[in-house]
């Protein structure tokens, strides 16, 4: 069921339901999310449930403002005010001990949390009017099947989760790729995921360097080897390795039968015959904001194989080239 995110009663409707233990489909700046309560476990179930996801696979717990974060951490570590004091609103999630009678079921049974304070409008009106409700935080990850290719407009999540969804229409999702996470429980910061807000920038933030990722780290949301995943079978490749492999497929007869899609940044002079090509933006931002979305155009088209040209190997293509290699490894 859409709803205009603009209109005040629709938002009033979905903080209504969520106050309810509903669900409710809403956008953000980076993906749209599919939330509950995460001070209900029982609603919180509901986004396994709905999701297919694993119930120990953490999710992240949005809120209108910082002050509203601190409901449920135990200890808010320096680095995490002075990220969340930049950053906030915005496309950060910080990772912060968690309150042992706060959200058990939306942590994964961890004893640490993800917390973020999006910036789209639609998503602030209806933290808001929720929390006005009662509700002291909403748990989200991205409103699709898990696994799959997140959703950035509205229609993507009524194709995944059905017509019976009450979702926001709050229109393209500007970022187009999940919130950057950075760990704060460990007395050093450490990028568990990157997103649209480059590690150069978080560092200059933190006034340290980042650390990566490593066993101790605690499970967050879209770390998993493979995710963010087109039904078509998706291959990385160098733009090398790319051009090459094009030019094997000299037989026409062969690019139609494979049903192959391309997605690269320039088309190469000799292309292959029956190959549907899709240029990828030149710049990080562009690139991020319609990755999903390209994708998603290229499982409808019935693309049997996508083939993309892997992003730069800089800080600020890190988000795209991410969620380029976990729909690969799928």
């Amino acid at each position: 069921m859409l709803l205009d995110g603009q209109d005040s009663h629709a938002v009033a409707r979905a903080a209504q339901a969520l106050a309810a233990g509903e669900l409710v489909g809403f956008p953000t700046e980076t993906v749209y999310g599919l939330g509950a309560r995460a001070d209900d476990d029982a609603a919180v179930a509901k986004i396994f449930a709905a999701k297919g996801r694993p119930a120990d696979h953490p999710l992240i717990v949005h809120v209108a403002s910082p002050e509203e974060a601190r409901a449920f951490a135990a200890d808010w570590p320096p680095v995490a005010q002075r990220l969340t004091a930049s950053l906030w609103p915005g496309a950060l999630t910080v990772i912060v001990p968690r309150l042992s009678h706060m959200a058990a079921a939306a942590a994964g049974g961890q004893s640490s949390i993800g917390l973020r304070c999006p910036s789209h409008p639609v998503a602030q009106a209806l933290l808001r009017q929720a929390s006005s409700l009662g509700v002291k935080g909403v748990a989200a990850p991205s409103a699709n099947r898990f696994g799959r290719i997140s959703p950035t407009l509205a229609r993507h999540v009524i194709d995944e989760l059905g017509e019976a969804l009450l979702v926001l229409d709050g229109g393209a999702c500007q970022g187009g790729i999940e919130s950057s996470i950075v760990d704060c429980t460990r007395g050093h910061p450490v990028l568990l995921r990157p997103g649209v807000i480059s590690r150069t920038r978080l560092e200059a933030v933190a006034g340290e360097p980042l650390l990566d990722r490593d066993e101790a780290a605690p499970r967050a949301s879209g770390t998993l080897e493979a995710h963010y995943a087109p039904r078509a079978k998706l291959r990385l490749m160098s733009a090398a390795l790319l051009r090459t492999a094009l030019q094997m497929l000299d037989d026409p007869a062969k690019a139609p039968a494979l049903k192959l899609a391309v997605y690269c940044r320039t088309v190469p002079k000799s292309a292959a015959p029956g190959a549907h090509y899709r240029r990828m933006p030149a710049e990080p931002a562009p690139a991020a904001h319609e990755l999903f979305a390209v994708l998603r155009e290229l499982d409808d088209q019935g693309a049997h194989l996508i083939w993309v040209e892997e992003p730069p190997a800089t800080p600020e293509w890190d988000g795209v080239r991410d969620r380029l290699q976990r729909a690969a490894a799928a």
